[in-house]
């Protein structure tokens, strides 16, 4: 029934219950409130003053109230809460758990939380098909949407609850160039998987496919596998790239101590979230923002502490990413001279037996830093801690997950920088993950266009002992999207290829890759990089001591080459056309000039 008005009394009605449930929901939890420093007033000016305040914030205010907000509320810091739930990801299945508790936080110290939700595409279920296409462009799109929300809802800080591959760093770039008060809150690993006594995880079930391929194991085996590598929530339970992401995070300062190895399942993450929402307001108040934390001495001490646990060599395309977003300046020569200078000092899955249960249960990020401690520099967290601080208090308590510096299960880092007239701006390599039979190889080139191509062939056993494999026009334009190739490494380990087949490409591997997988070389084949040139049957030699990864042709046969190579071309449209006409190679973090 419509009133003279023209409204529908109902319809009204209901808003306005809606709208009183609302404020008596954000009534009773503002009565919580303690200030979180009795002797600090808020006397900077707030973004979100121009809506609070003044007659012109009215239209603005009116809106607010239909979501319940009260004049008691108009007084306070405006708090957004970007919130990349979904019943998709395992690793963010929980996450409106987290951003419950940051919430409580948030209105125990007199702010107003907002939650809004971003993207998030997980790697496991994208990988091999064209979904994975979209995987890097993602983390540029949620940087994006933690923009859009947070400027254009003139809010005053702003809390992550992330967890992925693409989200974490899309978050922290973000950070970094709204240079609004930000923390982080990274949704935790999940539990290992088990079968027989032994741990297992994602990259267990594609090695498995690998076994299977080779006529080791039958189908009910990869099953048996499939159903017990992932057993619940949180991301994937290895030093992939999302766990490798989180403690990076914890360690730049962007948050909390503990935060980076604490398991999904463990009830110290939502203390973290709490505490994450208590703070975040404080920092408003003082006005402390991302770049007063995270500073040149930050991202270096990061990219040791990288060095030191086996990171992701993904993080060699986020590290530099984030940095320009920061106004610092990490590259691949950045990552290459810290990994000659820190060891590596744990055996993490993939290239170990630990999970990251284990690391957090040996002392964590702190326990890493503590062991380092000498190779620091100066630099603070968001909560005020000295990074130095944080290492002298913190103990190992568990010598062989974190080994002394003295006895490292490798001498150097990592990750290592490969150049040559292959990959002239740089190409990566997850050397802790490399059996010394592979440290030096020579083998000859078998060239593929794209992924499906190689994988297929060595599926069919075409790829042989002493094969170097190429797959190109997988970089961030030639895809586009720079896709991740779990499949294509996972099928050499589990065929037994893994100390004797080299895999080296324009697009990247996955966090949970392991062998001679070469990726990131740069330039890419789409912009005619020497890897476009590359024929079968040539040689190829691979010297990660040395740092070469280099084509037995002479430069006048290479120039020749590449002046006849006509890149493949895709059709492509929507947000892959705009990626493509604006990113940059892997050298360059895929970064969008």
């Amino acid at each position: 029934m419509f009133s003279a008005s023209g409204f529908d009394e109902n319809h009204v009605m209901k808003a306005e219950e809606d709208g009183m449930r609302l404020a008596a929901r954000r009534r009773r939890t503002s009565k919580l409130y303690t200030p979180c420093d009795s002797n600090s007033a808020v006397v900077i000016p707030m973004r979100s003053e121009v809506i609070r305040k003044g007659v012109e914030g009215a239209p603005a205010r009116s809106l607010l109230r239909a979501d319940g907000l009260t004049d008691a509320d108009f007084k306070k810091p405006f708090i957004g809460i970007a919130n990349s739930w979904n019943d998709i990801v395992p690793g963010h299945i929980h996450l409106n758990e987290i951003v419950e508790a940051v919430r409580a936080g948030i209105e125990e110290a007199g702010g107003v939380p907002f939650t809004f939700g971003v993207p998030a595409i997980c790697d496991g279920i994208a990988m091999g098909h064209k979904g994975m296409r979209y995987s890097l462009i993602s983390r540029e799109v949620i940087s994006d949407c933690c923009e859009v929300m947070v400027e254009g809802h003139a809010l005053d800080g702003w809390v992550g609850v992330t967890n992925c591959d693409k989200v974490t760093p899309g978050m922290l770039m973000a950070a970094g160039r709204m240079n609004v008060p930000a923390l982080m809150i990274t949704g935790g690993a999940m539990e290992a998987g088990r079968h027989k006594n032994e741990s297992l995880d994602l990259q267990s079930v594609f090695e498995a496919l690998g076994s299977f391929s080779a006529g080791n194991v039958d189908e009910a085996f990869v099953r048996t596998i499939e159903c017990a590598a992932c057993p619940g929530k949180g991301s994937c339970s290895g030093l992939f790239t999302a766990n490798s992401m989180a403690c990076l995070t914890e360690v730049l300062g962007l948050s909390l101590t503990g935060c980076g190895t604490s398991l999904a399942i463990d009830k110290k993450k939502l203390r973290i979230a709490k505490d994450t929402g208590r703070l975040i307001v404080k920092l408003v108040k003082k006005d402390v923002k991302p770049r007063d934390v995270v500073t040149a001495e930050s991202f270096r001490n990061a990219v040791r502490v990288d060095m030191a646990i086996g990171g992701s060599t993904n993080t060699a395309l986020h590290i530099p990413a984030i940095s320009k977003d920061f106004g610092q300046n990490v590259t691949l020569d950045t990552f290459d001279k810290i990994s000659r200078e820190i060891p590596h000092i744990t055996s993490l899955r993939p290239a170990g037996r630990f999970s990251i249960k284990d690391l957090d249960r040996a002392g964590g990020m702190p326990a890493v830093l503590n062991r380092i401690q000498e190779h620091l520099e100066e630099a603070r967290t968001a909560d005020g801690k000295s990074i130095l601080d944080v290492a002298r208090k913190a103990r190992v308590k568990n010598d062989d997950v974190l080994r002394p510096l003295d006895d490292p299960y490798h001498k150097q880092g990592g990750i290592a920088v490969l150049k040559g007239n292959l990959a002239p701006q740089g190409s990566v390599i997850k050397q802790a993950a490399v059996s010394e039979k592979m440290m030096k190889f020579t083998g000859n080139a078998r060239v593929f266009d794209c992924e499906k191509d190689a994988t297929d062939a060595i599926l069919s056993g075409g790829i042989v002992s002493g094969d170097a494999v190429i797959i190109r026009y997988e970089g961030p334009r030639g895809a586009p999207g720079m896709p991740e190739m779990l499949s294509p490494t996972s099928l050499i380990m589990g065929r037994g290829l893994g100390d004797s087949v080299a895999l080296i490409t324009d697009g990247r591997f996955s966090g949970a890759t392991r062998g001679g997988a070469i990726g990131h070389v740069s330039p890419e084949a789409y912009e005619k990089g020497p890897i476009a040139a590359v024929r079968d049957g040539d040689v190829i030699d691979i010297d990660i001591p040395a740092r070469k990864l280099s084509v037995r042709i002479t430069d006048e046969e290479l120039n020749a080459r590449l002046k006849i190579v006509k890149p493949v071309e895709r059709q492509i449209s929507g947000v892959q056309k705009k990626y493509r006409a604006l990113v940059t190679n892997g050298a360059n973090g895929a970064y969008l000039e």
